[in-house]
């Protein structure tokens, strides 16, 4: 059986859990990287250490916005194209995607090491934190051509219907990572540097293991000719990846306004500056590991949403968009659970620190989180409207948590409740775009009754 009859003809509970687990492992993943430096850096350096990879990551969510805007719009762009049967747009659409890949990843490594100081002055960094920033970022910027390759491949890979071998290379760079990070700190001494330097080791891994699988798709084909970058389909890629983009690049501008705002009260409270800026970073990457399982649930049923939107079977879309919820809804009130019963011990994995810095990072992560249950109603409706061709609906929900709530409560909430105000402008933020993608996910629901009562 085909990759096109699976998708069009396999319940959709059965077809969810074949592309949504090795989806949510690949995404936990890519947490994972970042979770793990965090870790060991905290063991093995302290927290000002963990400030430094705060600092830096914005470089990280740069380099995922680039990747995920030209992974996202391939895979719903091949999926439309192969469920209306024109294979020959689809073969031109991957080759189109991995070329911009390349091109994207080498310009960011290019413009991250030219102007590394002074983008890190912007991101927060204060003197004390500052050297080991550039220690880390200097290397870490040499990997990310590594991602924004191997994810754009990875996510094809899902879509040609092997979630299976995109789960083991991103397994293989997790496995290299947490192996080389506590030899490199421990052992060798090299500090930050040796995180990084185990980061992208591991993203190189995944990258070369993507790479072999170019002349193994079982619904495409990898040809040098489709290398040839077309406007036609670099438009339709980045119409169709652009929310996902905006998804990322409002988080960047989240991060920057957070740690600067983490500085700047912090400075005025009992805590200081560094203590809010490192314990902040922490939260967030914590915050990810949970939110990875409710994306990777979502980011596995694009493909199903592309192809069946595309074949107009509507029946099967509006039943995998109430599975997707509920699947999410579980897990999510599953993860608050965890977060909200065990801080300390959760707080403990990243160093043991004093008593003032436990006071702030087990208040911090408590309420940080603790919304983070009703999210999966909020990301389902922004990847339907991706991967169905709708991307001015997704591109709107891109907007909504980040730009539209997030950004304006870091900037209102600290100037009333100080360095709480920074800590609550995620759970209110949280509550206000949940709202918005229901209501819009409601509109749509309506929509596909209207085309199932037509096709009837």
């Amino acid at each position: 059986m085909t990759n096109e009859n699976i998708l069009g003809s396999r319940p959709i509970p059965e077809l969810l859990l074949k592309f949504a687990v090795p989806s949510v492992i690949s995404m936990l993943v890519n947490s994972i990287y970042n979770l793990v430096d965090q870790i060991f850096i905290g063991q093995g350096v302290g927290y000002l250490g963990n400030a430094a990879t705060n600092v830096a990551f914005p470089f990280v969510t740069l380099s995922m916005a680039v990747a995920l805007m030209i992974s996202v719009g391939t895979a719903a762009n091949v999926g439309l194209n192969l469920g209306g049967g024109r294979q020959e747009e689809a073969d031109r659409t991957l080759g189109n995607g991995f070329m911009l890949a390349v091109i994207a990843g080498t310009l960011i490594l290019l413009i991250g090491e030219i102007f590394m100081v002074p983008l890190l002055h912007l991101f927060g960094a204060t003197e004390t934190v500052l050297p080991y920033a550039i220690d880390y970022t200097r290397i870490y910027l040499i990997g990310l051509p590594f991602i924004t390759i191997g994810i754009m491949i990875n996510d094809e890979i899902r879509a040609d219907g092997n979630p299976g071998y995109a789960m083991r290379s991103m397994l293989l760079g997790a496995a290299i990572n947490i192996v080389c990070d506590p030899l490199f700190i421990f052992v060798f001494k090299w500090g930050v540097r040796g995180a990084a330097l185990a980061t992208i080791m591991g993203q190189f891994a995944t990258m070369i293991c993507c790479i072999r699988y170019l002349n193994k798709f079982r619904t495409l084909n990898f040809r040098k000719e489709n290398l040839k970058l077309k406007g036609s389909v670099v438009k339709n890629i980045t119409a169709l990846g652009l929310s996902s983009f905006i998804t990322q690049i409002a988080m960047l501008f989240m991060q920057v306004v957070m740690n600067r705002q983490a500085v700047k009260y912090g400075a005025l409270s009992k805590y200081g500056s560094d203590i809010p800026l490192t314990v902040f970073g922490i939260v967030m990457k914590i915050n990810q590991i949970m939110m990875s399982v409710i994306m990777g649930i979502t980011t596995g049923s694009q493909p199903i949403f592309s192809f069946n939107y595309g074949a107009r079977k509507f029946k099967r879309v509006k039943s995998l968009v109430k599975t997707v919820v509920a699947a999410c809804t579980v897990v999510g009130v599953c993860g608050m659970l965890v977060l909200q019963t065990f801080p300390q011990q959760i707080i403990n994995i990243f160093g043991q620190e004093d008593a003032l810095y436990n006071e702030f990072a087990v208040m911090c992560l408590k309420n940080m989180t603790v919304f983070i249950f009703v999210m999966g109603v909020q990301m389902t409706a922004s990847v339907y409207f991706q991967a169905v061709g709708k991307p001015v609906g997704a591109t709107i929900l891109s907007l909504s948590r980040q730009i539209l709530f997030m950004i304006p409560c870091l900037m209102i909430l600290p100037v009333f409740f100080g360095i709480k105000g920074v800590m609550w402008s995620f759970p209110v933020s949280d509550i206000l775009c949940v709202t918005l993608g229901f209501f819009m996910l409601l509109s749509e629901m309506k929509n596909l009754n209207k085309n199932i009562c037509a096709a009837e």
